[in-house]
């Protein structure tokens, strides 16, 4: 079975859990909505991918780290969509939770996605408890304050926000938690699968800052251009797009050489390059590269950022 195909039967089987008679059926189909068909779903391949390469000895386990991880970054596109933050009308290429099912149900969806993914990691972790107490830890502080995915939201409430910091908590910490949680799922040490994490988080950010910029809503799957209509801190705002670039490039290529020692570490460096070219292909750089109008950087005027 690839990774994709397991991945989205391990989240296809956690929401059924769900689907019982006592379940309130709009809650059931707005959940299903925020997490199919889905993404890339990068972050539980590099959950998968580091347990493997770790020697991956509880499948089960596994999978329900990746799944937690999964659903956590489902249920905070439900919330960033809404009208409290951007809005959003389209999200993958289909209409946000809440203009599908309204804001109160928008909003109950994400809170049950961030039960749900507890929940996958609980039963799970029965059977390795040894293991669990490091899990939990490692996708609490890649979700919640003081440097989690919330805190990266609620910078954007700031007057003032460092561009890094709040790319780490925003991107970087759940793609931290996605490689740390692959090697504690396999009952290895995290420690040397942070740096992984870390570049690739920070990366996809920066990635994420481009794209906004230079591609279609039709293409993204969403709204374009949010970053400078909301003001918020982006690397393309920041260095322009011609430094963007070339900062998005360092990070992968230190992400590559970031893989530890390990029997899959050649299979590990093609998905980190792999993943690199899927988010700002070659020809994307070639045609910023030679475009001089698209070099300086597009200032917002609505907050201040400092690198």
């Amino acid at each position: 079975m690839d990774m994709t195909t397991r991945i989205q039967s391990a989240l296809d089987q956690q929401l059924a859990r769900a689907e019982t008679a006592s379940a309130p059926p709009l809650l059931l189909a707005a959940m299903r909505h925020a997490v199919f068909p889905g993404g890339a779903r990068i972050r539980p391949q590099l959950c998968l991918a580091v347990a493997q390469a770790c020697g991956e000895d509880a499948p089960n386990l596994t999978d329900a780290a990746a799944v937690a991880i999964e659903l956590l970054h489902c249920a905070s596109l439900v919330h960033d969509d809404m009208p409290c933050f951007d809005d959003a009308d389209t999200r993958r290429g289909q209409p946000t939770v809440h203009k599908q099912y309204g804001e109160p149900l928008a909003l109950l969806t994400g809170d049950a996605l961030i039960v749900m993914a507890y929940q996958a990691l609980a039963r799970a972790g029965a059977h390795h408890p040894l293991r669990l107490a490091g899990l939990i830890d490692t996708v609490c502080t890649g979700t919640g304050a003081p440097d989690g995915i919330v805190a990266g939201q609620a910078w954007e409430c700031e007057s003032r926000v460092s561009l890094s910091q709040y790319q780490r908590a925003k991107t970087g910490a759940l793609f931290v938690a996605s490689t740390c949680a692959g090697a504690q799922a396999a009952g290895a040490d995290p420690a040397e699968w942070r740096t992984l994490g870390e570049c690739l988080g920070e990366a996809y950010q920066v990635a994420d800052d481009i794209r906004d910029v230079v591609m279609q809503a039709g293409q993204l799957g969403k709204p374009a251009g949010q970053d400078l209509h909301h003001g918020r801190p982006s690397a393309a705002t920041d260095l322009g797009l011609l430094g963007a670039i070339s900062h998005f490039r360092k990070l992968m290529a230190e992400a590559v050489s970031s893989v530890p020692v390990c029997e899959s570490r050649a299979a590990m460096r093609q998905i980190v390059l792999r993943e690199s070219e899927r988010l700002i292909p070659q020809s994307t750089c070639d045609r910023i590269t030679q475009d001089r109008s698209l070099w300086a950087p597009a200032r917002a005027t609505v907050r201040q950022a400092t690198v």
